[in-house]
């Protein structure tokens, strides 16, 4: 196996201790499968215009080649130390570890013979919108595309629903519908998926962590007393969490899919049906996190699992 190398793509000022960026790349610097690891941010204002999406953007991105250990450091640490311009033509895999918003189109254009995007762009946009649930209704609470406040009435006539923004993400413009006469004031420019309202959410939201195919953790993260939406800054809890049949099943089924559309990275997360069998709530596949708390709560080794997964994907897909 032909050691490759890999450039990864961030934004270090809305890291902390808790991102994945930096016992990731660590491991992967160690591998020996791994020629060399390269990582430019889009915290730099030198980036900005390689990062925007436009007609004729930079080629070229500062940043710096992982020699060591990868520390994170609250006042940038590496990121504010000696920079190179960079040329992602130059590497074999470029890795986006962005968090939201990003301009997919942009890193669409890296995408060319002898370097491989992870995840795809064009991928993540099209599993990043809601709507893909949709693909999986068998797996799913009952849920639908609604385009009118007529639309939500005529839903929440079933049950309480839970309207979710297409593209919204960190649980931002999540609104529940406690019935046909309970509707806010809501902007239908962009429709909205809805999905039935679970009364079980409190046993909390799990989160299944996927690479290549393979489930390599999860975590059950149960929002505080009084609360329906988990946030662990604001008094929720993560612990380890076993996978069940039933979303093995799942993820079996969603697993051929994602591969199709480039996804190497992503999160699954499930939710506690009224029946009591976990379902499927929400598919994240941009700079998925909790790699290390996973290996700290299970006491396997799931960074390394995570990159001989990675550089299986990204050998096959440069082979082909």
């Amino acid at each position: 196996m032909t050691p490759l190398s890999f450039l990864v793509l961030t934004d270090h000022r809305g890291h902390s201790t808790q991102n994945s960026l930096y016992a990731l790349v660590t491991t992967l610097a160690r591998d020996p499968r791994c020629a060399r690891v390269a990582v430019a941010s889009r915290g730099d204002a030198r980036n900005e215009a390689f990062f925007r999406n436009s007609p004729e953007p930079s080629e070229e991105v500062w940043g710096f080649q992982v020699r060591e250990e990868l520390k994170f450091a609250a006042d940038g640490g590496r990121f504010n130390g000696e920079l190179a311009p960079l040329h992602p033509e130059d590497y074999d895999v470029v890795w986006l570890r962005l968090p939201h918003p990003v301009q997919t189109e942009r890193f669409e254009r890296l995408q060319r013979p002898g370097t491989l995007v992870v995840n795809d762009p064009a991928g993540i946009a099209r599993t990043g919108d809601k709507s893909f649930l949709l693909h999986f209704p068998e797996w799913t609470p009952p849920v639908r595309l609604v385009h009118s406040a007529g639309e939500v009435r005529t839903f929440a006539r079933n049950f309480p629903l839970v309207l979710k923004p297409l593209r919204a993400y960190g649980g931002q413009g999540i609104v529940r519908v406690d019935g046909p006469d309970a509707l806010p004031d809501l902007d239908f420019r962009e429709p909205y998926l809805a999905m039935k309202f679970l009364k079980n959410v409190s046993e909390g939201d799990k989160r299944i962590l996927v690479v290549n195919g393979k489930i390599l953790a999860a975590s059950l993260r149960i929002p505080p007393p009084g609360e329906w939406l988990c946030n662990v800054a604001r008094g929720g809890t993560s612990v380890g969490a076993d996978v069940t049949p039933e979303e093995i099943e799942l993820i079996d089924a969603l697993a051929p899919e994602l591969l199709r559309h480039g996804i190497c990275f992503c999160g699954v997360d499930t939710l506690t049906n009224d029946d009591g069998r976990r379902v499927l709530s929400e598919i994240n596949t941009l700079s998925i996190g909790g790699f290390p708390q996973a290996e700290a709560q299970t006491g396997r080794p799931i960074l390394q699992q995570t990159i001989d997964e990675f550089l299986t994907y990204c050998h096959d897909h440069l082979t082909r």
